[in-house]
């Protein structure tokens, strides 16, 4: 069977099943609309909450990421994972055990102000359609390669499938999809990876691959790898920093307490029955997302090599333009691989210097995609690698679709517009603000802002520097007031957001395709994408400076605060 009729047969089951499963768990009401009922057990909900979380960013986007920053790439790994045991240790029980459906919700009661909740909304609506956009991306660059249709038919086709599931079915239709979407993930993401690892290593797991020797040789895969990249003049894959140690830092930083911040992650732990199953969660889905993160470097690793390989056969000897392998041509067809024959030598010279490099074109979301057709590996592990990309996409793209809603019906409707509404009311709401905002998402896919088009870091950036700083005060801090948060947050979110569109907030990757603005002029040498820890830092810098003049928090703020930290169960003085 060939390929195309293969991906369309293995793509069309899976988004049967996900429609399929939106209709069985249609939401009734709005506690199975905003946390599926309250009722996922912490398992599925760690199963659903990794899918949730494993974007079409880290499905597609991340291997190619490390694999053309090499060690530096590795601040991804870091943040994305570490941000899940800041939120399994200081947010996700705490906000469990308060119980509301939303982050702006408790912002809004903690900090005693509608004002305070209305910034949380503008923040999560800001970060989340950030977010929103790469997954648009994700599901238009899938589509167009795989299916053989143009980037616009493949986003209007993925806001159907999202249409369906997470209109109908809100949070607990959403929930029991990701579940069916994390499985097709992690199959579609793992299986080709150790036909690869066998490949390569003789080794079926490719964790340990990586650091294997080749097979037939006494060289390790690395250290091949870093020949062949220093050869073309590239720095050594295994050492090179991301631009400086201060700015991998600071970048890392960034994307772990953007990830405790992201309100779409954050709701997922209002779902379970008990405050100890929020934290079981996280533990659960830190296992699940383990097995794709330490999967990813090999990936990555040997994505590279292959694609050197390709392009350089032999030490010296590029490809012919004649010669150049069919899985070349597809992708040219998608405008994200390109090449120019500069010296007229009918070949393609891969380099380094960008005067010499006639590779015009590389588009690092090509990577995990292009990896098994790059491999030679059988047709239906291409079709499950296409199906995969889409539902990595897709799943987080409902999670964020729907905090969006979320925020707009429940907190600036039922919340503060029209308090008195009946749950019927609210529920047609609900779903009339998730279409808007699938509509709203594919605009932006159709149409993506220049400062979003490289990465999804940003959103993270945002997150950070805005929601997280916030939750943390509320749950920690007494003595923070209204005034002192609703301050913090627009400081920080503005400081983030003019460093960005001042600097360009692209993606700066020596030796591909991706332009941004050059380190000269950034803030200590740290980039648009990792600014997110400095405008934390400018949060509650602010926060604390403004509570310390204005009015103290009322009584029972601190009393909520007290209680809200004192594990179930146990009693404090006053209770006696």
């Amino acid at each position: 069977m060939d390929l195309q009729t293969l991906t369309y047969i293995v793509v069309g089951l899976t988004f049967a099943l996900y429609i399929g499963i939106a209709f069985w768990a249609r939401a009734g009401s709005t506690r199975d609309f905003y946390v599926a009922g309250g009722g996922i057990h912490p398992i599925q909900n760690g199963m659903a909450t990794a899918a949730d979380w494993m974007s079409a960013a880290s499905f597609i986007s991340m291997a190619g990421l490390i694999a053309f920053m090499g060690y530096g790439g590795s601040v991804f790994l870091m943040g994305w994972t570490g941000g899940y045991v800041l939120l399994a240790m200081l947010l996700a029980p705490y906000l469990r055990k308060y119980g509301k459906f939303t982050v702006p919700e408790f912002i809004g009661d903690r900090f005693y102000s509608r004002t305070a909740r209305v910034v949380a909304v503008v923040c999560l609506i800001i970060c989340s359609v950030t977010y929103v956009i790469g997954q648009m991306k994700g599901v238009g660059v899938a589509f167009s390669r795989f299916l053989e249709v143009d980037y616009d038919t493949g986003l209007y086709v993925g806001m159907t499938i999202v249409f369906f599931y997470a209109v109908l079915g809100g949070m607990k239709g959403i929930t029991y999809t990701q579940i069916a979407q994390y499985c097709v993930l992690i199959l579609a993401y793992t299986i080709p990876a150790i036909f690869i690892s066998l490949q390569l290593t003789g080794n079926p797991v490719p964790q340990v691959g990586l650091g294997s020797t080749m097979v037939g040789t006494d060289v390790f895969l690395l250290d091949r790898l870093d020949q062949v990249v220093m050869d073309l003049g590239f720095n050594q894959y295994t050492t090179d920093v991301r631009l400086s140690g201060l700015n991998m830092f600071a970048y890392t930083m960034s994307l772990m307490i953007g990830t405790a911040g992201l309100p779409h992650v954050i709701i997922r732990f209002f779902t379970v029955p008990r405050v100890k199953d929020a934290r079981s969660s996280a533990g659960w889905a830190l296992v699940f997302i383990a097995i794709l993160y330490t999967t990813a470097p090999a990936v990555a690793g040997m994505a590279r090599l292959n694609l050197i390989e390709t392009l350089e056969p032999e030490p010296g000897q590029y490809l012919a333009i004649d010669e150049r392998p069919q899985w070349f041509k597809n992708w040219e067809k998608t405008g994200l691989l390109g090449f120019e024959d500069k010296n007229g030598d009918g070949r393609i010279q891969y380099s380094a210097d960008p005067k010499v490099n006639e590779m015009t074109r590389v588009d690092l979301d090509i990577m995990v995609l292009a990896n098994p057709e790059i491999a030679k590996l059988p047709n239906w592990v291409i079709a499950l690698v296409a199906a995969g990309g889409l539902a990595a996409a897709l799943s987080t793209a409902a999670g964020l679709l729907l905090a969006i809603a979320s925020a707009i019906s429940h907190d600036l409707l039922k919340g503060m517009i029209a308090p008195n509404i009946t749950e019927k009311t609210e529920l047609m709401a609900s779903r009339i603000a998730m279409a808007f905002a699938i509509a709203g998402a594919g605009y932006l896919g159709l149409n993506p802002p220049g400062f979003a088009a490289g990465t999804v870091a940003l959103a993270f950036g945002l997150a950070a520097s805005s929601i997280f700083p916030a939750l943390m005060m509320g749950i920690f801090s007494k003595g923070i007031t209204r005034e002192g948060a609703i301050a913090g947050m627009i400081a920080g979110i503005s400081v983030t957001l003019f460093y960005v569109f001042q600097h360009k907030g692209i993606m700066f990757i020596p030796g591909t395709a991706f332009l941004g603005d050059t380190p000269a002029n950034w803030f200590m040498g740290i980039e648009p994408n990792a600014f997110g820890v400095v405008g934390a830092i400018v949060n509650f810098a602010v926060a604390f400076g403004v509570s310390k003049v204005t009015a103290q928090p009322p009584v029972e703020v601190q009393e909520l605060v007290e209680h809200i930290r004192i594990p179930a169960g146990a009693t404090t003085a006053h209770e006696h």
